[in-house]
């Protein structure tokens, strides 16, 4: 399952004295721990956002939940306009957890701009992608994010809000794309709803888009050192 963005505070804070006062510690989390019982309770993994207060800094964090408790987050790359006041960039890199019949990946929101992120975690192994969003630009990322499951073969999950925080709102529209960049659950615009899709991780795993070609081994990275410079 994959909650959005920030679940466990809100998103759109009036102050950075808010958002610090809604984080929480992983380890001492009240939220952590709910997600971890519904995940015992259901024999499940969850997938969530969270405001997380490590030490004096907070991070717009996602957290990876299964039946045996807490197993790893992704602290948010890509800070998008006024999450510049409230939170550090992020500084775990590109975790790939291996769930057993899976592998997942976790990215947030506005790195979904940054095809980058996506194709490192895909060469790291991800069979999904799960992106945690609290979108409010309308007609961008549900359309570039099933491009990117195409470009690197492998399903995204975009859970995206509803609804209006102060003076932002959201876009819905949470999306689930396959590895041929196909659509297969769109959720509407601006009502809460609970979508599920069996999907085939053998798809994410082969990588021929011809009988010649593998995406991953015909890739050229003795030309692409520019991508790393500031």
């Amino acid at each position: 399952m994959v909650f959005p963005e920030l679940c466990n505070s809100g998103y759109n804070f009036d102050s950075y004295e808010q958002a610090w006062a809604t984080s929480e510690e992983i380890d001492r989390s009240l939220f952590v721990e709910y997600v971890e019982s519904k995940c015992r309770e259901l024999n499940t993994y969850i997938v969530s956002g969270f405001n997380e207060r490590d030490d004096d800094f907070l991070y717009n964090s996602a957290i990876l939940v299964g039946p045996a408790g807490y197993i790893g987050k992704y602290r948010k790359l890509h800070l998008f306009m006024n999450e510049k006041d409230y939170f550090e960039p992020g500084n775990t890199g590109l975790p790939v957890f291996d769930i057993g019949f899976c592998k997942v990946g976790m990215l947030i929101c506005f790195d979904w701009i940054f095809p980058e992120v996506w194709r490192i975690a895909a060469l790291r192994g991800a069979d999904i992608i799960c992106h945690p969003s609290n979108l409010v630009l309308p007609g961008l990322a549900q359309k570039a994010v099933p491009i990117h499951a195409l470009i690197n073969r492998v399903y995204t999950v975009t859970a995206n809000r509803i609804g209006t925080e102060r003076n932002l709102t959201f876009t819905g529209l949470s999306t689930l794309a396959n590895p041929k960049g196909e659509v297969l659950v769109q959720a509407s615009e601006g009502n809460e709803e609970v979508r599920t899709e069996d999907i085939d991780i053998r798809m994410a795993r082969d990588k021929m888009l011809t009988e010649r070609n593998d995406i991953f081994r015909d890739r050229r990275p003795d030309q692409y050192a520019p991508l790393a410079e500031k």
